[in-house]
């Protein structure tokens, strides 16, 4: 006896009316940047119509992704392999510039080794799913705010794991006293944390590795290429790039292309180049991305002055978003988090922020951070001139008080 049909779309409308009620929706900008003149671009309306844009919430940190220095080798390797890599890194998708690019990463933070994946998600979530393969019986100790990438992996690989509190180094130290002290460990954390900004107390964390014979896993996504003097991320800022087993870092960020990778010894890497599915059954980078990529690393490991001007940004955007009163997040990065609180008012200063001033900042609303934690997220960089960094003060300025008689309208 058949049962009632499913009514399959009545679900996915559910699913969605749920995001919609909640303010949750996430809408697609559909922006053209243009070489040469970034952070501006063209926001293609819904419309059809064209409007000017700045764009204030870009991950490309130094805007080496118009560098020309990346684009010439770029368009070196096209010319010379053409578009795709052509298989997986197992089977005719290794080229020269996967090479040369891998040994640029491994010089970078002073390892044996790198591996390239497609995305530094993809190089967490298959390395850490990975890991209890080649250490049966692994313990995991996670931070409670690691990128979901590092969540995922670590919920996928079917091994113990630990949640310590956020940065909380006595809540570690009594996971790590409470397992048994010959269980494999390791502890996964990161270096910023990109929602607040705030760094992750990485000597600490290594002492108590040490302390408990556990592995280091570190995610540097949000700080290679923009800390350390060649860029080698807040380890290697702070000297402690020895201490630090795994370093996953991200192509997609400072310098400006795409793909993530690992960093470690060359007997991890290739344990993880060959047991980690993420790794094996995918196509690998295109030569080009490939090229590209190496040369934004190298060229970054000489030029300090974009790391200064990077961080002088946004020393100058928080101190002036500070002068307005606005409820910013300031721990010493780069990062420039403003606490909205709501996700619906979120969302509609970004639109105001969007359709009357023609600046770009997408709302960060759960699950990527709490409830209650809404947020506009702004990314200063050295291409923003101080024409645009007024535009966005005077814009904000004026909008936060339009918003908060809104919201008192509303709670009235």
């Amino acid at each position: 006896m058949k049962g009632t049909p499913v009514d399959y779309s009545a679900k996915l409308d559910s699913a969605l009316d749920r995001l919609h009620e909640e303010g949750r929706y996430r809408t697609f900008i559909d922006i053209e940047r243009t070489r040469g003149q970034f952070p501006h671009a063209v926001w293609n309306k819904p419309d059809g119509s064209k409007a000017p844009v700045t764009v204030w919430c870009g991950n490309d940190y130094l805007g080496m992704g118009q560098h020309p220095v990346v684009l010439a080798a770029m368009h070196e390797a096209i010319e010379a392999t053409g578009a795709g890599s052509g298989g997986t890194r197992n089977i005719s998708g290794t080229t020269v510039y996967h090479k040369r690019l891998e040994a640029e990463l491994a010089d970078l933070h002073q390892k044996e080794a790198a591996l390239l994946f497609t995305s530094a998600y993809i190089a967490n979530d298959a390395t850490l799913s990975t890991l209890p393969k080649l250490f049966p019986g692994l313990i995991i100790y996670s931070d409670a705010l690691n990128h979901a990438s590092m969540i995922e992996g670590v919920r996928r690989n079917g091994g113990a794991k630990r949640i310590f509190r956020h940065n909380d180094l006595d809540h570690l130290r009594e996971l790590l006293e409470a397992d048994d002290s010959d269980a494999p460990k390791l502890i996964a954390f990161e270096s910023i944390y990109s929602m607040d900004g705030d760094f992750g107390p990485i000597k600490e964390l290594c002492d108590l590795a040490d302390e408990f014979g556990a592995l280091t896993y570190i995610d540097e996504v949000h700080a290679v290429g923009m800390y350390g003097p060649r860029g080698g991320g807040v380890a290697e800022r702070d000297g402690l790039l020895e201490r630090i087993d795994i370093i996953n870092g991200t192509l997609a960020k400072a310098y400006g292309v795409m793909g993530g990778y690992i960093a470690a010894s060359a007997k991890m890497c290739d344990a993880i180049r060959s047991y980690a599915p993420g790794f094996i059954f995918t196509t690998s980078l295109p030569p080009a991305v490939a090229a590209g990529a190496a040369a934004s690393v190298a060229f970054l490991k000489q030029d300090q002055e974009l790391r200064v001007q990077h961080q002088t940004q946004a020393k100058i955007l928080k101190l002036r978003l500070k002068g307005l009163g606005l409820p910013i997040v300031d721990h010493g990065s780069h990062i420039v988090p403003v606490i909205v609180g709501n996700p619906v008012h979120t969302k509609m200063m970004s639109d105001m922020l969007l359709e009357e001033h023609g600046i770009y900042a997408q709302p960060i609303n759960f699950p990527t951070v709490p409830r209650g934690t809404e947020r506009l997220r702004f990314t200063p960089s050295p291409v923003h001139g101080p024409g645009e960094m007024d535009a966005l003060v005077s814009a904000l300025d004026g909008l936060w008080s339009h918003c908060a008689l809104n919201r008192a309208e509303m709670a009235g």
